[in-house]
């Protein structure tokens, strides 16, 4: 059996919470089992290396040190969690992948981002997502909704817009692996267009 693996990604603040949690309970209803999980976590090792690169103590960790450390806790979430719920049949809701380093370290860190998706892709022996959905949302609205920041939340606004950019471009670039809602829009219409999407993907069709 072969499960189906969905990717949320986007600006902070986007509201990728709730709608992971819409499209979990509406998938449940219809009897399909489903994995929640979250980057960087997802396991015990993953929570570690999380607990590093977002804590406001190690602000100014080497760039390349944060990539590295992204794509070890992704090589071990992939291997412990993702694949092992694939093979079994599983949908896996995922919040965040890969795509978030290739926007976060490889545009804005100016890293390079075929060198970050060439060396996730070595991480998780080329586990890909069937689809991604990128929740859009302009960064100053986005942000405006913490009040506590965490060492990626608290970089300059410039890098959130960077952020941005990467990742509607990487949406640009494979439109059928990908699906561009804007956060704004109204809640329960956002969660019907990522089911219909969801369940297309499932089907096959």
């Amino acid at each position: 059996m072969t499960g189906y693996f969905v990717v949320f990604e986007g600006g902070e603040g986007a509201g990728k919470s709730t709608q992971e949690a819409l499209l979990a309970d509406a998938l449940r209803v219809r009897g399909l089992t489903v994995v929640q999980t979250r980057e960087p976590g997802g396991t015990p090792a993953g929570e570690a290396i999380r607990r590093v690169v977002l804590s406001p103590e190690f602000a100014g960790l080497d760039v390349r040190a944060e990539a590295l450390l992204f794509a070890a806790a992704r090589g071990e979430h992939a291997d412990k969690v993702i694949r092992p719920a694939l093979d079994r049949g599983d949908v896996v809701i995922c919040d965040r992948y890969l795509d978030s380093s290739v926007a976060y370290q490889g545009f804005a860190r100016g890293l390079g981002p075929k060198r970050i998706r060439d060396l996730s892709l070595w991480a998780t022996q080329e586990l890909v997502p069937d689809l991604t959905i990128v929740l859009d949302i302009d960064p100053v609205e986005g942000l405006g909704r913490f009040e506590e920041r965490d060492r990626l939340e608290a970089e300059p606004m410039e890098y959130h817009r960077q952020v941005r950019a990467a990742f509607l471009a990487l949406a640009e670039e494979d439109p059928h692996r990908y699906l561009v809602l804007h956060a704004h829009e109204d809640r329960e219409e956002i969660a019907e267009a990522i089911l219909e999407r969801v369940l297309q993907g499932i089907d096959g069709s």
